[in-house]
Order: structure tokens, then sequence, then C-alpha cells
């Protein structure tokens, strides 16, 4: 699963057409709970747009926002029923997280040594994820959002990744024209035939991160 990684900075959200969100954001790795840019689009239409969000959903019943921590990835298969991550399902409310790069540690040496997964051509990463919208305190984001995973047991590069034991996992990277299917699904249907392994020429991996 992915617990780290790092948002796409202001200037590389233009390869998306969107300008940076208001709130200002710190160019560093995001963990659950800090904030990072997502993007989605606004039920009035036009064109995307860029805000701020937590990173791990905040579905509107909770009163913590510490949830963050437990609620950063959303597994495909039980998205629909997760009390957390259902509503956003059922509701339709897709985003795309851009991101430089995503960290996943890597146990080929015998211990944990974190890699940094970033696509092959240098342009930003644009990974499938849900949204929530809750007002907080003053200075933290209405926003929030959950990246979505696949198994990834047979994709060659990201089944390299987590302990020898675990089920091997991977964000949903939506390349060509998928990230424009996927904000504008119709049904779930149309959701769920997006949510697979991206090609394993898309992505290049090293160790370290940026």
């Amino acid at each position: 699963m992915c617990s780290n990684y790092r948002p796409a900075r202001r200037a590389e959200l233009a390869h998306f057409g969107v300008a940076p969100p208001e709130l200002p954001l710190e160019d560093k790795d995001a963990y659950p709970g800090s904030a990072a840019p997502m993007i989605y689009q606004p039920p009035e239409g036009g064109g995307w747009s860029c805000v701020a969000g937590t990173f791990g959903l905040l579905p509107v019943w909770t009163k913590d926002r510490a949830l963050a921590k437990r609620t950063y990835n959303a597994r495909v298969e039980t998205v629909a029923e997760k009390p957390s991550f259902r509503s956003a399902w059922h509701k339709r409310q897709v985003c795309i997280v851009p991101a430089a790069a995503i960290y996943e540690p890597c146990y080929e040496t015998g211990k944990a040594v974190w890699w940094r997964i970033a696509r092959a051509d240098g342009a930003p990463m644009a990974i499938a994820g849900l949204w929530e919208r809750k007002s907080w305190e003053a200075g933290a984001p209405s926003w929030s959002f959950t990246l979505l995973t696949v198994n990834a047991e047979t994709h060659p590069l990201m089944r390299r990744f987590h302990k020898p034991d675990d089920e091997k996992r991977t964000v949903v990277v939506l390349d060509g024209d998928a990230p424009e299917a996927w904000l504008a699904a119709e049904s779930k249907a149309d959701l769920r035939a997006l949510l697979r392994p991206c090609a394993e020429t898309l992505l290049v991996a090293a160790p370290g991160r940026l």
C-alpha cells in the first residue's frame, strides 16, 4: 500500500491544465494526515479544478481528523462496502491525485529499502482516488482523499515491493485518456473498468527518494 509519496510540484500541475490550489503546499513528501493537491471535476461543469486535501479520506460522519492515518488507501475489492469509503464510491466522488513519485519498501536485500517509483517519461503521475468534503477548524483543508489500490501479483515492477509474505498491491496510475475517462465516468461500472495495474513500461523505479 502507498503510505507516502511526493506530490506533484506547483509547476507540474500545469501538466493537468489546472492552477495550483489556493492553500499553500510544501514541497516535500506527503504522509497520511498531511495536505497535498487533488484534482476533481466540479459538478457545475467547466474545466478540472485543483484543491488542497488531506491525504487520508475523512467521511462526513467522522469527528477525528486522525482517522486519515487509517484511510489513506482504499482497496478496490472492498471500497463499495467499507464504511469510510462507500459513500464516496457510490456517489462517484472521484479525483486524480497528482504525484511526482510514490515510495514503496523493497526487501530484495533482506531488509527494507525505500524505492521511488515514477513515470518513465518524467511526467507527473495521475493516481485514481476518491474524495470527501467536510468543514474542519481554520487552516485545515475541507477536502480529503484516498488512493485506490489493486492487486499487483502479476505486475513485473510493482510485485517487487512490500514484505515477501505480504500481498502485492499498487495504486492505480491512469495513463493516456484514462484520467479524463475517470473524472467523467457516468457509472460505477465505468470506474471499475479503469481500475487495474498500469502498463509495465509506464513506470521506472530506483532506490532512494526525490
